[in-house]
């Protein structure tokens, strides 16, 4: 079946749908599949005495499958297109949530979260591609930030819940039942986007010109230096919070706030690119989620805790709106380019978090791993200053 209807042109209402049908899609694939590892980290640590250093093998894992996953549809863009491909995902995505929770064996679960990060990365570029040419073809093509608000809302959700699903018996419930929620989204989000009438699988090109994809490198580095920094965060936040004295009940709602300030920020950020530039409106979220990593290293007051999350969560996903769409400004609208750069992104978020839980382990803290986080996304801030293919 496939995910896109044809629509009549200039059919507000029915682009909407796309729209929210995309957003419940990120939810599920990104929101929960992928993001919900965080809060219910900590259960795993309270309940079962993991150590930071598995912890992040098991995120290594994940984002290494997520790597996997956007590298197949670089080198196999047609994949994109499959339908039996991004169902056979979807499935797996809300299996392998499920699923966590139905063993202790650190070997099933590295097994699972390779999966569910593959599966991720597929359900990601599909979203983007469809959704992208769907509101293209109506003539909403502003609208596309706001798809990755769907990721904040998932992370809203989780947070949300995880502590709920936490009384009924600590981590395994969480894992089935955010699982679980995710099953109702998927159907929701399908059932919105249905139609009696599809568009015909589209062929996709190879990059006419290697000069289009030569001009992404820079931005590329950028990326990848972002996916390495905001990864330390991302994997880590809740567990940090969690283990600061006097600070425990709030670590579950730190991740509230960061999903509510990723949702503003995908409208936030590509209306500062266009009041100004792309660069600036980059660069000044990097800068700002430095801030936030920089303060988390010693926050002991709720302030100082929600400064983090919402510096965090209200740019990592800016970050990803303002990348994707220069990349695709400098390919002339290639698909491949969303490919290439979530690459490079998946290879900096591999390693991240193995760096992270091991130093964390080692040093008896996470004060060195959010330092060199801070210094990759500071880094990823130079990289956009110096590059020359910004539109002036």
């Amino acid at each position: 079946m496939k995910l896109i209807p044809i629509l009549p042109d200039g059919d507000g209402w029915a682009a909407l749908k796309i729209l929210l049908g995309g957003m419940l899609g990120m939810m599920v694939a990104m929101g929960i599949g992928r993001f919900v590892f965080t809060p219910v980290l900590p259960l795993m640590q309270r309940d079962l005495g993991m150590t930071h250093s598995v912890a992040g093998w098991l995120a290594g894992l994940n984002y290494l499958g997520y790597l996997a996953g956007a590298i197949a549809c670089s080198v196999y863009p047609r994949l994109i297109r499959n339908q039996f491909f991004a169902g056979s995902s979807l499935f797996l995505s809300l299996a392998t949530t499920i699923f966590m929770a139905g063993t202790t064996s650190v070997f099933w679960w590295g097994g699972m979260r390779l999966i569910a990060g593959f599966v991720s990365a597929i359900l990601f570029i599909v979203i983007v591609a469809e959704v992208n040419e769907a509101l293209t073809r109506q003539g909403y093509s502003h609208w596309i930030g706001s798809l990755y608000g769907g990721i904040g809302l998932g992370i809203v959700l989780s947070g949300l819940l995880v502590p709920q699903f936490d009384k009924l018996g600590g981590w395994g419930p969480a894992w089935i039942g955010m699982g679980i929620v995710a099953c109702f989204l998927a159907l929701a989000g399908i059932l919105l986007g249905r139609k009696k009438e599809f568009i015909p699988p589209v062929t996709i090109h190879k990059t006419k010109s290697e000069a289009a994809i030569k001009k992404l490198w820079l931005l590329a580095v950028a990326y990848f230096l972002e996916g390495f920094g905001y990864i330390v965060s991302a994997t880590f936040i809740v567990a940090i919070i969690a283990a600061t004295p006097g600070l425990e009940k709030f670590a579950p709602y730190s991740w509230v706030a960061v999903g509510v300030a990723a949702v503003l920020s995908t409208v936030f950020w590509p209306s500062v690119a266009r009041r100004t530039s792309y660069r600036n409106a980059l660069v000044w979220a990097y800068v700002i989620q430095a801030a936030g990593i920089a303060v988390s290293i010693y926050a002991d007051t709720v302030a100082e805790v929600f400064f983090a999350a919402i510096a965090f969560g209200g740019t990592f996903l800016g970050i990803v709106a303002l990348t994707l769409a220069e990349g695709t400004r400098r390919t002339e609208g290639k698909g491949k380019a969303t490919a290439i750069l979530t690459a490079c992104f998946g290879i900096g978020q591999v390693l991240g978090p193995i760096v992270a839980g091991v130093l964390a382990d080692f040093k008896s803290g996470f004060t060195l791993p959010l330092a060199i986080a801070v210094t990759s996304v500071g880094l990823g801030a130079i990289c956009t200053i110096f590059d020359i293919e910004f539109k002036k």
